[in-house]
């Protein structure tokens, strides 16, 4: 514990990161586990690369500045989740290849505008993140986001669980279903942005889905999937930051694989339905 504690005792940047890294962890993964409920998971690996071209264009206007590439982001984010939901209902294409068109113009996009001004440090900086260089209105902007994340989804919570359950009888009964539809949209965008400047547009989306795919085999039911999704993000954050230092790993896949070795740990040890349970027969019930 010591050895695994020390970094962020002995470092004040170790601490920023480990801060930053749980304010995500605590709003990420309950859209995370949504997202997995409702088949979208693959969805938000589109979105999360569709960020690029306005970080790009932010980058372009000001350089690495906080403000200016979060807002083109959001812009970017917000704009390719209504055109592809705009492209869905007027076309014959279905919800995720639209977005897999978009997600590829939107990477290439990216990429190239980055790459006319900046150098190669500069693109990997926003394609991989810079955790351990959050300042200040970084933190500010990470716990903002938490904070209205957790705020949003205690609103939107009934009419979010229906249209998982059955979207069908939630159109029957309210009008509730498009705006809690848009409005979750949104916050994965949020969220995405924020995973951006900690963790870079190309890993933002795992400490969003790997959580909450690990949580599916420790706990059944809502009331348990989103406190489990948060727990393994926050262990997920310290072991990560932690290995990242000792062994001299860059911190943002350090995280990434963390989230990936308790999901694999999860997958095999977790009561519900992980491979170790399976393979211990059920005893047969007498009458």
């Amino acid at each position: 514990m010591s050895d695994l504690l020390a970094p962020f005792l002995e470092f004040g940047f170790m601490r920023r990161a480990l801060v930053g890294c749980l304010a995500l962890s605590l709003s990420a993964p309950p859209l995370g586990v949504f997202l997995m409920l409702r088949r979208m998971s693959l969805m938000s690996e589109a979105m999360s690369h569709a960020i690029l071209p306005g970080a790009a264009v932010g980058f372009l206007v000001a350089g690495l500045s906080l403000p200016a590439m979060t807002l083109g982001g959001l812009a970017a984010g917000l704009a390719v989740a209504l055109l592809a939901g705009f492209v869905t209902r007027s076309t014959v294409l279905r919800e995720d290849a639209s977005l897999a068109a978009f997600y590829l113009i939107s990477l290439a996009a990216g990429v190239l505008l980055v790459s006319l001004r900046g150098s190669q440090i500069d693109l990997l900086h926003i394609l991989f993140g810079t955790v351990l260089a959050l300042d200040d209105p970084a933190l500010w902007l990470l716990g903002g986001i938490s904070s209205l994340t957790l705020f949003a989804l205690a609103l939107l919570y009934r009419p979010l669980v229906m249209e998982c359950v059955d979207p069908l009888f939630l159109r029957t009964v309210s009008r509730a279903g498009g705006p809690a539809h848009y409005a979750f949209l949104g916050l994965v965008v949020v969220n995405l942005v924020a995973g951006f400047q900690a963790l870079g547009t190309l890993l933002a989306v795992g400490l969003m889905l790997l959580p909450a795919i690990a949580a599916r085999f420790w706990a059944r039911g809502l009331s348990g999937l989103i406190p489990v999704s948060m727990l393994v993000g926050a262990l997920s954050s310290v072991i990560g930051l932690a290995l990242s230092y000792r062994f001299d790993l860059p911190s943002g896949p350090a995280i990434v694989l963390a989230a990936g070795a308790l999901y694999a740990v999860s997958l095999v040890a977790g009561p519900r339905g992980g491979l170790a349970w399976r393979l211990v027969r059920a005893r047969h019930l007498e009458a």
